[in-house]
């Protein structure tokens, strides 16, 4: 070490210094050739370029001499040190081997004695090890001689056991490929899920991520034997044990540790309910770290301070811990199991407490709440003379929820009051239409004006409203009398029927301009297309209305509940071009995470990239780049349907944070383009 030190002194002082000097040494002289060479060309008769040229010539010599002098002074003084400073490092090195070594002999001199203890010690476990060894072997004669047929009477499991483990053994189980084979596997039960491993040092394979999702059942439907089955949400594994015997420790064990895991769950979120303070339930809650605003139950209390989330949207429980993300409503364990019977085209759900949330899906369960969708999937529960289903009723809460949500038995179909169809009509249409407009006379490169401040204010989730309680200027409802056209008759085609039906996909479709999540609820309740086409409106959607409202959660909203990100409009522009336009970094962050086509080209030849590029937008430019680059990596390495590098998915998880709790960071590009 002292060598080396002393070696790198030299090599990153002396060097360099000499380096340094050859360099300037080396430029001066390239110089100096040049004032030579255009001295040597400048005509006789040009007395000027005479003079300049011997005038540069004479000021480069003089500064080659003094370069040069330096040159020679770093190379001498680098030769002599060079000598003293190698002869000074060997020496440094051999004073070093004398103190190792002699310390080393007075070290050794000192264990003497212990290592004298030692030996005896080990004579002694010789002894102990011959004496286990004979003892063994006697054992080992005794236990040939007994009958095991009996064994498997002596399984037991331990849900408290140390290491985690409640019971492990091999299983035989059937693929899920075509060939429906069977393979033996080494199974166990630990940390509230079933794994198996297919050699002893292989990483273990998660069977079922969370047991308090899962049921298990005989199976007596087969021709093996022994066979019994483990089902959860998303898939079922279809085990074989050995015996019959071993067949019902195992069915056992599941159950067991299914209750434990609801049982420490329970016991879990009490104790950290307690430590919580109710100030974390609040939007405004800047200064919060990011894993505590996505997860756990940071997550739980903001969705639970909504108006009647603290109890389940469809039975009345207290506390729940579920969420239906598409809907915006809270759940407990019993109405989640139910609600993912029902597909995630009708409701997609997810933990508050043991899954991760994204902000933007947070901030979506914010504006929305159970007393919102009641009014909405419960309005005529009282007048058909429905009970909601108490906790406990399985078979009726399955009833009243596919009656609910599937069925929309309770939606009151003729009790929107709005103003006057034709009124609307021309309202809309011209509104959007002036803003479709503005934007397709947008070019790539010109700037994008949000907008008047004195207009538009935000609410507590950083959403932008209009002053007029978060709706633009549009026309508000039609007339009380009106009445819906039935879902028989709809047609999606035409924006009204008459002057007294109104189509819900158009009420979608003002709603999501409006950022109006209430009111887009209420229209999907009714059997809007969440992908309708506007055809006096450039056939544009939903979705692109969204985009040209600026809101972020109305976006995610629409996303949740089916709509195609890639849908475009007759110019050829989908969500993600509009949203690259008018230089909304949240939304281009958002459609990419969510699939969309960043090679896809308007009707003038353009792709996202392009436009972003001619608008010298660098924050879209670089999402849009990140997301191409990550695309052609998975495609390189085979990676299809993974999420991709961890920098690029950092980098959009940054976005996306800022997009929903500072979006005003992301405003730089129009303030910019407002200044000029």
């Amino acid at each position: 070490i002292s060598i080396k030190a002393q070696l790198q002194n030299f090599v990153k002082e002396d060097l360099r210094k000499f380096k340094d000097a050859k360099k300037q040494f080396e430029k001066v002289s390239e110089e100096k050739e040049n004032a030579l060479v255009k001295n040597a060309q400048v005509q006789r008769n040009k007395q000027h370029e005479v003079e300049e040229a011997t005038n540069i010539l004479t000021a480069t010599r003089k500064c080659f001499r003094h370069i040069a002098l330096d040159y020679v002074l770093q190379i001498n003084v680098l030769q002599s040190k060079r000598r003293s400073e190698i002869l000074k490092s060997m020496l440094s090195f051999m004073y070093a081997h004398l103190a190792f070594f002699h310390q080393g002999y007075d070290l050794f001199s000192e264990l003497g004695p212990y290592m004298k203890d030692l030996g005896a010690q080990l004579d002694r476990l010789v002894v102990d090890a011959a004496k286990e060894k004979r003892e063994m072997e006697q054992k080992h004669s005794t236990i040939q001689q007994k009958d095991f047929s009996s064994d498997d009477s002596k399984l037991e499991y331990n849900v408290d056991a140390a290491n985690g483990i409640v019971m492990e053994g091999y299983l035989f189980k059937r693929a899920s490929n075509a060939f429906k084979t069977w393979n033996r596997r080494w199974f166990s039960i630990q940390n509230n899920q079933l794994v198996y491993q297919k050699k002893f040092k292989d990483n273990p394979t998660v069977v079922v991520e969370d047991l308090r999702l899962c049921t298990v059942k005989h199976c007596e439907d087969i021709e093996r034997r022994f066979c019994f089955e483990v089902v959860s949400p998303t898939k079922s594994c279809m085990l074989q044990a050995d015996s019959e015997k071993l067949r019902q420790a195992w069915i056992k064990a599941v159950q067991t540790s299914i209750a434990t895991a609801y049982r420490e769950k329970g016991d879990e979120s009490e104790k950290l309910d307690k430590k919580s303070s109710p100030s974390t339930g609040s939007l405004d809650s800047g200064n919060e770290s990011k894993d505590k605003l996505l997860k756990g139950e940071s997550a739980l209390q903001r969705v639970q301070c909504i108006p009647g989330n603290a109890s389940c949207c469809d039975c009345g429980l207290a506390d729940p811990r579920w969420a239906s993300i598409n809907l915006g409503i809270t759940l407990c364990i019993e109405c989640s199991g139910i609600h993912r019977s029902l597909g995630v085209h009708f409701s997609k759900v997810r933990s508050l407490t043991l899954d991760t949330w994204e902000p933007e899906l947070l901030k979506l369960m914010c504006e929305l709440g159970n007393d919102v969708i009641n009014r909405v999937y419960e309005a005529k529960v009282e007048k058909m003379g429905v009970k909601k289903p108490q906790p406990g009723q399985r078979q009726e809460k399955e009833a009243y929820i596919k009656a609910k949500y599937v069925e929309r038995k309770f939606v009151d179909k003729y009790a929107i009051s709005s103003s006057p169809p034709e009124q609307e009509k021309r309202m809309v249409s011209k509104s959007c239409e002036e803003k479709r407009l503005s934007i397709s006379k947008l070019g790539p490169g010109d700037p994008v004006r949000a907008p008047p401040q004195s207009s538009v204010k935000s609410n507590d989730s950083g959403i932008q409203q209009s002053s007029d309680d978060g709706r633009e200027s549009l026309p508000s409802t039609v007339s009380a009398n009106s009445l819906y056209e039935p879902e028989a008759e709809r047609q999606d085609s035409s924006v009204f029927l008459d002057s007294k039906h109104l189509n819900p996909g158009l009420q979608l479709y003002r709603a999501s301009y409006e950022k109006n999540l209430p009111k887009m609820a209420e229209a999907l309740a009714h059997g809007a297309d969440v992908n309708w086409a506007n055809s006096e409106e450039n056939k544009a959607t939903p979705l692109i209305q969204a985009v040209l409202g600026g809101s972020l959660v109305t976006c995610e909203f629409l996303l949740q509940n089916g709509a195609n990100v890639n849908q475009r409009d007759v110019q050829g522009r989908g969500p993600l071009h509009h949203a690259t336009v008018l230089g909304h970094t949240g939304q281009v962050c958002l459609f990419l995470k969510r699939g969309a086509n960043q090679h896809a080209t308007d009707e003038e030849g353009k792709d996202p990239l392009t436009i972003a590029v001619e608008a010298a937008n660098a924050d879209i430019v670089t999402l849009l780049r990140l997301a191409r680059m990550n695309e052609e990596m998975r495609e390189s390495e085979g990676l299809y349907g993974q999420p991709g590098d961890e920098t690029y998915q950092d980098i959009f998880r940054d976005f996306s944070q800022m997009a929903s709790n500072n979006p005003e960071k992301l405003n730089r590009f129009q303030q910019d383009s407002q200044k000029f």
